[in-house]
């Protein structure tokens, strides 16, 4: 595999803790991937990520669309987000990479930042916005970042729409491989490990076809119930990061250990948080038939690898996970409009083609549905190189 185009180490003068920005190619001059900030953030997760950037943007080509596909890339500081000092730190990095904003890196909110959080700080640091580097590609700038603005100020049932879409793409995996399977989704079970961004819309989104989630784990552990929880109601009580208010649950509501969502008597997994949440130590905890990547390289290769010699499919992140990453291009450029319902349904449409593809070719080829992302990769990423051009 082909090293990146660019790996950059940042040191914080003040704290001495480290960032990283890894950009795997560039289509157009451009590549885009969010910033995550975790304790423990390191390049070598920095780098796997931007490759997955660059996976996500060519497997959402569509010759027929207004979006083209930018390259892959992706930022990561080595810090606690609930850290008091967390804030400043992010400036610090933010004006730091400032020319790499201005000129090539489009980013946004990832694991332990949000969209807001990423442009306050952003503007402190003296940018235009996050994604600037995009809009030298746009036909019409102006209205282009005031339809975006338009939809990220859309709220549906009290939660934005800019973070429901990702949930949205995620569920829809989800609910297509089981049309596939043949599985009802009235007595499906799902655990869900995360209940923030990601996993609470898609905690949300399965629970409202149909399926039950007998099982969430935020930082405090996993709350279970085999009949079913209350998915809204955890919802509401979350806070910016995805802790759920224990006062909430019902008579029923068990508190668990924090990994024994991996263990739950469900048909679906969804690991929604942290990256290597499943590993060659605990993927034996698993009884699902399916896990739902949610988050970004939450299963470690040799536990796939074990997990598909047991009959469990993992469907893979740059597929499952790439629904939040599209819709931003999606809404830009103009695909679509600031609209929710147009948004879901777009999501719904373009998410279930690319599932279902995916297992059409890891079918026909004999093999995992990462491996078949894979081949689609790279299909397609020549003939973006040719009609595009690439930097890598």
């Amino acid at each position: 595999m082909a090293a990146p185009l660019m790996s950059l180490v940042w040191t914080d003068h003040v704290t001495g803790r480290q960032g990283f920005l890894v950009v795997d190619r560039l289509v157009r001059g451009v590549a885009s991937g969010g910033l995550r900030m975790r304790p423990g953030c390191t390049l070598e997760e920095v780098t796997g990520l931007a490759r997955g950037m660059t996976m996500k943007e060519a497997l959402h080509y569509d010759p027929a669309g207004r979006y083209v596909p930018l390259g892959g890339a992706k930022g990561g500081i080595d810090c606690d987000p609930q850290d008091p000092g967390a804030y400043a730190l992010l400036v610090r990095y933010l004006r730091a990479m400032r020319p790499h904003v201005e000129n090539f890196w489009t980013t946004g909110e990832d694991l332990g930042l949000t969209q807001d959080l990423v442009d306050r700080a952003a503007a402190e640091a003296g940018l235009v916005s996050s994604i600037q580097a995009v809009y030298p590609l746009l036909d019409d700038e102006a209205a282009a970042r005031r339809r975006l603005a338009d939809a990220f100020a859309i709220e549906v049932d009290g939660i934005g729409l800019d973070e429901l879409v990702g949930g949205c793409g995620v569920a829809e995996s989800a609910l297509a491989t089981l049309d596939r399977a043949g599985v009802p989704y009235p007595g499906t079970r799902v655990a869900v490990q995360g209940l923030g961004t990601m996993g609470g819309a898609t905690a949300r989104f399965l629970a409202r076809a149909g399926l039950s989630v007998v099982a969430v784990a935020d930082v405090k552990g996993t709350i279970a119930n085999p009949s079913g929880l209350d998915a809204e109601a955890l919802l509401r009580a979350r806070d910016a990061y995805g802790t759920v208010d224990r006062s909430v649950l019902r008579p029923g509501d068990l508190e668990l250990p924090g990994d024994a969502w991996l263990s739950a008597d469900a048909e679906v997994l969804v690991p929604a948080a942290v990256s290597y949440a499943v590993d060659s130590g605990n993927e034996h905890l698993v009884t699902a038939r399916w896990i739902v990547e949610a988050a970004n390289m939450p299963v470690l290769p040799e536990a796939e690898e074990r997990l598909a010699a047991r009959g469990v499919t993992v469907l893979p992140d740059v597929v499952v996970n790439s629904g939040t990453n599209a819709w931003w291009w999606w809404t830009l450029f103009g695909d679509i409009g600031a609209d929710a319902d147009e948004a879901f349904a777009h999501t719904r449409r373009s998410m279930r083609a690319l599932v279902e593809l995916m297992l059409d070719r890891a079918e026909s080829d004999g093999t995992t549905p990462r491996a078949a992302a894979h081949a689609l990769v790279a299909d397609r990423l020549p003939v973006i190189a040719q009609r595009f051009g690439w930097y890598r």
